[in-house]
């Protein structure tokens, strides 16, 4: 039925007077404004702009930092899989303070026999319905003897110093405060037992055994006690190390002697300083050629010479030493089952090595993807931050793991030992390959605190690693990134849901929260809230303020706006420092057209509606039921009213029209012969979190338009709204989110008319499928040379 907007005077025909007054919504459903408004300001909950950090999130102009750099004597014992070691650290006091102690970093202790992870854990029997694996019976009774052996702290001069060990912290108690400017040196010896990360628990630094062979790879981080990060926001970082919440490193320059057996191959963080006492000619040769390579890898140490080597163990030890500047951590890879490949990556006026070691186990998939995958990475990382400075990125493979380091990163993705693989497999290998070289952005540059706030560097990286594998394959599998991959999350059990500024160790589901919804909500931002040319200008702003530097939250959201020039505190309020959800309905739709105030026009028109309602029940009854009314059986009882037409068009109402006409001016009767359509469309927010509207209209011709109102639209009134369209033509559908982006939870209630979305299911019979696509096409190729299948028979299928 159509609504008639009636004129009452010409100067009232305004948009405006046709949307009800909003109140917003501290008015009408709290009186206190500070703690219910969702566009209120992020005054209380940001830090105070100051000299080290300003108002407009850059480093302010008395920003600093301390520094930490390290020369280091570790030897890697491969017969006790023991890690022994030397370190003397100076320690730069930059601050504006005096110290009189100094806390580092004891991570291996999380692996201590009754560590504070250990007595903080929790579990269940009874959720796994009270069954458990045989290597879940092993893990509870095995008591790894982990930890670090500290075995002296002394002086640059060789005095003893005073040292206490809180858990997975130690403090060096100074002779003097060191004062600022001044600088400190001081000297540790330690060892500690490495974990096999299949018996041991898991963990990021480890070993792999391959019974095969008898050989070792590995993999080898937090093995040396590291400065902890003094800085202006929270003084000494505090945080133990429980197992999730990750590192936060001051920045400093490192050289690092491994002695290892001597037919390994050592990679690690920066550049092999003794490569002319290392390495043979052939493979230097081979490295200066992969420099000048850009297009394929170059091996350096072939998959022949690997395969000899882990067949013939050799005697005595190699020294490798490595020198890396400006970096805030060290790890390095070991075995003498690695393949060592590697290809130039041009980064400006420079090139980078990008380089990958991994055993014959890890073949095809690495030879063909990794290093590739590297220099990918950073072409791309690249693109929408900085220019890469370190001269050298690697990836190692291991079995199952994904771990970051400066120019370092220890990856999973393992093919059957057929080589043959999944699609999963594969497609998880370079993800992770992506993600965690990745990291070398953030936060080994850009140097967030990973123990406090993980979403800082695992957000931000799984947002841009989501741009990476669009530009690597179209329709890349992603896993996170799109907006409808957060849904099940955000609409899942609220009590497993929690802010995404929480502290990495009180996190519920740490991928969702840490991983998924900061990408996603940064995806958001850049394609719904501010559009790509904006937030991309807005982010590198960022990602150059802060290299080898340390932001913090508020640095980031407020370089965001400040670069952008838009007002963003909604949108972190509500993804950020909230658990509410987007769901936006479309609640209601009422057309609408102008009056032309016409007789001649407007009554057949009230006749046409009129005779086009739907008859009431009872008249269609009383029509079958009853023979002849009182009415009908008395015509002369009928009077005027009887035979009075009210759509019928009287001289009276000509006269009325015209005397109403004449009052006007051409430019007002001219508005009167407006035939658009009047489309009074309402929102609710059900979900809770303000979001911009993107709304599909599709016409009675069949053209389409997309109308964008940002989501200021719900300033006055954040859970319903109403908004009135003005169209040439009939509408015939109106759909919200019609691009899926904005993670709206509901998209059952997006349309008008209701187009509800069947949710289809199946009927399985459960069978266990043993082989992948790659094995089942390789036994049909099989089995048409052995004549059991025709040589045009089916090309796919299980067997």
């Amino acid at each position: 039925m159509r609504n008639i907007i009636t004129i009452l005077g010409i100067g009232l025909f305004m948009l405006g007077s046709l949307a009800y007054a909003q109140t917003p919504d501290q008015d009408r459903y709290n009186p206190d404004p500070v703690n219910t408004n969702k566009f209120r300001q992020l005054g209380q909950e940001l830090p105070t702009p100051n000299v080290y950090r300003n108002a407009a999130g850059a480093p302010g102009h008395m920003y600093w930092e301390n520094r930490a750099n390290y020369e280091m004597d570790i030897t890697l014992d491969d017969e006790n899989q023991r890690i022994y070691g030397e370190e003397t650290i100076t320690y730069e006091n930059q601050s504006p303070d005096p110290l009189t102690y100094l806390w580092l970093q004891l991570d291996q202790n999380v692996r201590k026999p009754n560590s504070l992870g250990d007595r903080t854990s929790t579990g269940s029997l009874t959720n796994s319905g009270n069954k458990m694996s045989i290597r879940q019976l092993e893990a509870m009774h095995h008591e790894f003897p982990g930890g670090f052996h500290i075995d002296w702290v002394k002086n640059a001069e060789g005095t003893a110093l005073p040292h206490y060990i809180n858990e997975t912290m130690m403090r060096v108690d100074l002779p003097e405060a060191l004062q600022p400017g001044e600088s400190f040196s001081f000297q540790v010896k330690w060892w500690y037992n490495i974990n096999n990360r299949l018996t041991d628990g898991g963990g990021r630094s480890g070993m792999e055994y391959f019974e095969e062979d008898d050989n070792y790879l590995y993999t080898i981080a937090q093995f040396f006690p590291r400065m902890c990060v003094y800085n202006d926001v929270d003084g000494w970082q505090n945080k133990q190390f429980l197992g999730r919440g990750e590192f936060t490193l001051p920045f400093g320059d490192y050289k690092v002697s491994i002695t290892a057996p001597s037919d390994h191959v050592v990679g690690a963080t920066g550049v092999l300083a003794n490569g002319k006492d290392i390495l043979t000619r052939a493979q230097r040769e081979r490295l200066e050629q992969a420099k000048k390579s850009t297009e394929d890898p170059v091996m350096i140490v072939t998959p022949e010479e690997a395969l000899e080597a882990e067949g013939n163990r050799a005697d005595g030890t190699k020294t490798w030493t490595f020198e890396a500047e400006n970096v805030r951590d060290f790890a390095f890879c070991s075995s003498r089952k690695f393949i060592w490949d590697a290809m130039g990556v041009p980064m400006g006026d420079r090139t980078v090595l990008a380089m990958s070691y991994y055993p014959k186990e890890g073949n095809p998939l690495w030879e063909k993807y990794s290093t590739r995958v590297v220099a990918h990475t950073l072409k791309w990382y690249s693109h929408y931050t900085f220019d890469y400075p370190y001269p050298v990125a690697i990836s190692v493979h291991t079995d199952r793991i994904g771990m970051e380091y400066p120019m370092i990163c220890f990856n999973g993705g393992r093919p059957e030992k057929d080589g043959t693989y999944s699609e999963r497999t594969k497609y998880g290998m370079i993800s992770v390959i992506i993600h965690e070289v990745g990291h070398n952005y953030f936060p080994m540059i850009v140097n967030n605190d990973e123990r406090q706030w993980t979403w800082m560097d695992e957000g931000l990286n799984s947002f841009l690693q989501y741009l990476a594998e669009q530009q690597w394959q179209r329709d890349y599998p992603s896993r996170r990134g799109p907006a409808e991959n957060i849904v099940p999350y955000m609409s899942g059990d609220p009590t497993g849901i929690m802010p995404i500024m929480t502290n990495s160790e009180s996190i519920y589901q740490f991928g969702n929260n840490a991983y998924g919804k900061p990408a996603t909500a940064l995806n958001i931002l850049r394609e719904t809230v501010l559009g790509r040319e904006l937030f991309d200008y807005a982010f590198k702003q960022y990602s150059q303020r802060w290299m080898f530097k340390q932001p913090m939250p508020a640095d980031l959201f407020r370089t965001m706006e400040d670069a952008s020039g838009t007002d963003l505190d909604w949108f972190w309020r509500g993804w950020f420092y909230t658990t509410d959800h987007v769901d936006i309905e479309v609640a209601d739709v009422q057309v609408f057209q102008l009056s032309t105030g016409n007789p001649a026009v407007e009554k057949p028109l009230a006749a046409q509606q009129e005779s086009g309602r739907t008859p009431y029940i009872g008249d269609i009854r009383n029509q079958e039921e009853i023979d002849q009314t009182v009415m009908e059986a008395n015509p002369d009882l009928q009077d005027f009213y009887n035979k009075y037409d009210p759509n019928e068009v009287t001289l009276m109402d000509e006269m009325k029209y015209r005397q109403y006409l004449n009052k006007l001016t051409p430019e007002e009767q001219a508005l009167l012969e407006d035939d658009s359509y009047y489309y009074q469309v309402t929102f609710k927010n059900i979900g809770g979190l303000v979001m911009p509207l993107i709304l599909k209209f599709t016409y009675a011709d069949g053209t389409e338009e997309v109308k964008r109102i940002p989501a200021e639209i719900w300033r006055y009134n954040s859970e319903q709204i109403t908004k009135v369209f003005i169209t040439d033509q009939e509408v015939t559908s109106i759909v919200l989110d019609p691009y899926r982006e904005l993670a709206d939870t509901d998209v059952n209630n997006n349309s008008w008319p209701r187009m509800i979305q069947p949710t289809r299911f199946e009927v399985i019979k459960r069978e266990r499928e043993s082989r992948n696509p790659m094995q089942v096409q390789r036994r049909m190729e099989e089995m048409r040379e052995n004549g059991e299948l025709p040589p045009n028979g089916p090309a796919g299928g299980r067997p």
